[in-house]
């Protein structure tokens, strides 16, 4: 299938690692031209040499901290300052936070807000004209499978992210006029840092197939997503082959999810 990603120019926000680091990865195979960006610079060094060492090209580094606005318009400036044009943006950066309601300040409300929707919105409108002049683009937005359906003690996540949800459906309709799409995609239990940890702690001599298959018992497909299986899902979504799928939300959770 040929995804006409060849000479198109990628934001992937929160990239320096996991599933942006996958997708950005993905998107340079596919011959795009990829922007990472997260806060620590080091580590967004250390991402683009492990992308040059394996398809042998360079990526542009843009060390942003998306809870500040000022931050998202520049990245978004320096992309095109750089590139000459911007197609796709993926906002990917996150944190998994999730506590029983009353136990939640307002400070980490905030903080959450700022970094899940605040960043997806600053980037998006940075974004959307630059794609406009180039006929038209794409957008994804990263949420989570519980913004569907939120269990108890998940909070501020899961009302953040059915916020993304939202913005996804609502900017879809804003944007469907000049051919840039919005989808959202919908994670469930991915392959990660803190699950690699947890099972290095907890089951050193087992290996990783094995620890995967107990930990998803409860997952209709048996085991852990690999993190290489979100990014692929997120490469079509931002390709050509999707060209007339917009305003939706994709699960990418093994069936756990209780909603589509």
């Amino acid at each position: 299938m040929e995804l006409g990603l060849q000479g198109k120019v990628a934001i992937i926000t929160g990239s320096s690692k996991g599933i942006g680091y996958y997708t950005a990865m993905q998107l340079v195979k596919e011959g795009a031209k990829v922007v990472l960006c997260a806060r620590g610079e080091k580590q967004l060094q250390v991402a683009a040499a492990c992308i040059k060492n394996e398809t042998g090209e360079d990526v542009l580094v843009v060390p942003t901290d998306i809870m500040k606005e000022k931050d998202c318009q520049e990245l978004i400036e320096r992309t095109v300052s750089h590139f000459g044009r911007l197609d796709i943006l993926v906002n990917n950066a996150g944190t998994a936070s999730a506590n029983p309601f009353e136990s939640v300040s307002s400070a980490l409300w905030q903080a959450d807000l700022d970094l899940k929707v605040f960043g997806a919105i600053h980037c998006s409108k940075y974004a959307a004209p630059h794609m406009r002049k180039v006929g038209g683009g794409a957008i994804v937005n990263v949420t989570a499978v519980m913004a569907k359906t939120p269990p108890a003690s998940s909070l501020p996540t899961t009302v953040s992210r059915a916020a993304g949800l939202a913005l996804t459906k609502a900017m879809s309709k804003d944007l469907g006029k000049d051919n840039i799409r919005v989808n959202s995609v919908c994670i469930g239990l991915i392959r990660s840092d803190q699950i690699e940890k947890k099972w290095k702690s907890e089951a050193p001599d087992v290996t990783w197939e094995e620890y995967s298959q107990k930990v998803g018992q409860s997952i209709p497909l048996g085991r852990v997503g690999d993190t290489e299986e979100a990014a692929n899902v997120i490469t079509f979504l931002v390709s050509d082959a999707a060209s007339y799928v917009t305003g939706t939300a994709v699960n990418i959770d093994g069936g756990s999810g209780h909603a589509l």
